[in-house]
């Protein structure tokens, strides 16, 4: 079941689900907006492989910064954070879906990672990419996309619980972390 305004609310207000900072306004009648953070990564162009299963390729070549804007130029992939931290409980799951305004300028918020697992804590990582013609100047703060929170069954092992949680507590736009993952 998707939970409602009111639903988002009163779990909030009942520390089921904590968002920091938490705004009020930002809940809407199916979800909750989110924020653009100020902390920003990418990959630099090169014709290095990256090789998901080796660390030293995922993080050589990369830029990053924190920044009260930054532009995303066309055909552009971008790391980003939520400005917003989220701690969701053993029975709620999200999934974050981009702003229709911002998808209008040809701004995509995630590439595939838009679920969050029931005990999942931290900011989240957004896979941000330019498709339009022209470049798009995004700003910390800005409503930049959408959680729709779910209620489940109670996960066994919630992500919070996990040994292989390889994301948990994750603050400011974070790399693939995939080469932790064993390979078979």
């Amino acid at each position: 079941m998707i939970l409602v305004d009111w639903q988002i609310l009163d779990r909030v207000a009942r520390g089921f689900i904590r968002i920091d900072p938490f705004d009020p306004v930002l809940v809407q009648p199916n979800s909750l907006d989110i924020r653009l953070g100020d902390h920003f990564a990418w990959y630099e162009p090169g014709p290095e492989v990256i090789d998901p299963y080796n660390s030293e390729t995922i993080h050589e070549k990369t830029g990053q910064c924190t920044a009260d804007s930054i532009v995303l130029h066309p055909g552009k992939f971008l790391l980003a954070e939520t400005m917003e931290v989220i701690e969701l409980p053993d029975n709620i799951v999200a999934s974050i879906e981009g702003k229709s305004s911002i998808a209008r300028l040809g701004v995509e918020l995630h590439q595939t990672g838009g679920w969050i697992d029931a005990g999942f804590r931290g900011s989240i990582t957004l896979e941000m990419c330019n498709v339009n013609q022209r470049p798009v100047r995004i700003y910390a703060g800005m409503p930049i996309g959408q959680l729709v929170f779910y209620t489940t069954e109670r996960a066994v092992t919630p992500y919070n619980k996990k040994c292989d949680a390889k994301y948990m507590d994750q603050r400011q736009a974070t790399l693939s972390r995939y080469h932790k993952n064993p390979r078979e």
